[in-house]
């Protein structure tokens, strides 16, 4: 395998990111006693049987489908089923973002815990809207609004989660879930201290006098670490994350795993094809392109792996990095996402 293969492969994945990111996969876990199958996947609304669905859930459904997702994943929890049962189901399967329409409490936070275990230990691109969840976790998004009617119909906060997942799986890696309005929407109970909400990680719809629409498109997380900036509590730029990592570690199994020795050169070869993916993504405005996106071996790592095997302690960096890890590769990247307009300060002098 040589450069020039792996470099297409990641030019392709460069220039389709934007319409990838806005075909996105929502799952849907519902309490249904109207047919015995457990699993269902729908492309659109279309091909959903009526039948095969209690009134309620299917509203659910109609909601989800609203924001253009690609796909609908529905997985029912019936009679002889169990949550744990549909999360095994899930963790194998792809999707985006989760939901569960009239989850308990407890349910709720059961699945938040399950989403952020499959992020921070399996590295999984999960996500999960949920309602009056606050996790502080990057994963999880905190939906709070009630009361939202939709003609004679009255949605509760949890009800409304699937139109959440739905906008959120459709929407572009360019653009912003702020200020998305719902045209659908009549009314709802207004938040008295928006804010506040937005700084507390809460999700939240406000009123502008002429269309009710999403305040801020911002997560649960509302801890700044080191690791975790505050551009960590934006939808937008963990979802151009989530997705530049799938498409980084899915190339690196398909086209490195198994396929070629770990030498130090072909270790380049792979960090020259993900420079240029960064490049491409600069270009695309997935990235900030005023920022030197750049991925390197990680020296640090090597010198750790090495450490546990041999006395390197008056190795120097050269020599760290360009030795051999056996089937490891440590690299390390630092990248900026383009981030969409949303404040503005505009003063205005008259003389």
């Amino acid at each position: 395998m040589g450069l020039p293969q792996i470099i297409i492969e990641f030019k392709k994945l460069a220039e389709t990111l934007i319409t990838r990111s806005e075909r996105g996969i929502v799952a849907i876990i519902v309490r249904d006693n109207s047919n015995v199958r457990t699993s269902y996947s729908y492309s659109n609304e279309s091909e959903v049987i009526k039948s095969h669905f209690t009134t309620n859930n299917l509203s659910y459904l109609h909601l989800a489908f609203l924001g253009s997702p690609s796909k609908v994943l529905v997985e029912r929890i019936g009679t002889e089923d169990t949550l744990d049962a549909v999360l095994e189901r899930l963790k194998i399967k792809k999707w985006n973002y989760l939901t569960m329409p009239d989850a308990t409490s407890n349910e709720a936070t059961a699945l938040a815990d399950f989403v952020i275990e499959q992020r921070d230990t399996y590295h999984k691109t999960f996500k999960l809207v949920a309602a009056n969840t606050a996790s502080n976790h990057e994963g999880v998004i905190n939906f709070t609004t009630a009361e939202i009617k939709v003609e004679s119909k009255t949605y509760t906060t949890a009800g409304f989660c699937p139109r959440i997942a739905g906008v959120l799986a459709g929407m572009p890696v360019n653009r912003s879930a702020t200020y998305y309005a719902l045209p659908e929407v009549d009314s709802i109970e207004e938040s008295a201290s928006p804010d506040a909400d937005i700084d507390n990680g809460q999700l939240i719809l406000i009123n502008d006098g002429t269309k009710i629409k999403i305040a801020r498109g911002v997560n649960s997380l509302t801890t700044i670490t080191d690791a975790k900036s505050d551009d960590f509590k934006k939808i937008k730029i963990i979802e151009a994350v989530d997705m530049i990592r799938d498409d980084i570690r899915t190339t690196f199994e398909d086209d490195f795993v198994g396929k070629t020795e770990n030498s130090y050169d072909n270790k380049i070869v792979f960090l020259a094809a993900v420079n240029k993916y960064f490049r491409d993504l600069a270009s695309q405005g997935v990235l900030y392109d005023q920022f030197d996106n750049k991925a390197e071996i990680d020296i640090e790592g090597n010198r750790e792996w090495l450490s546990l095997h041999k006395d390197v302690s008056t190795w120097d960096d050269e020599k760290i990095k360009t030795a051999n890890t056996g089937t490891n590769v440590f690299v390390k990247a630092n990248i900026q996402v383009q981030d969409a307009i949303e404040d503005l300060k505009f003063n205005v002098y008259m003389e």
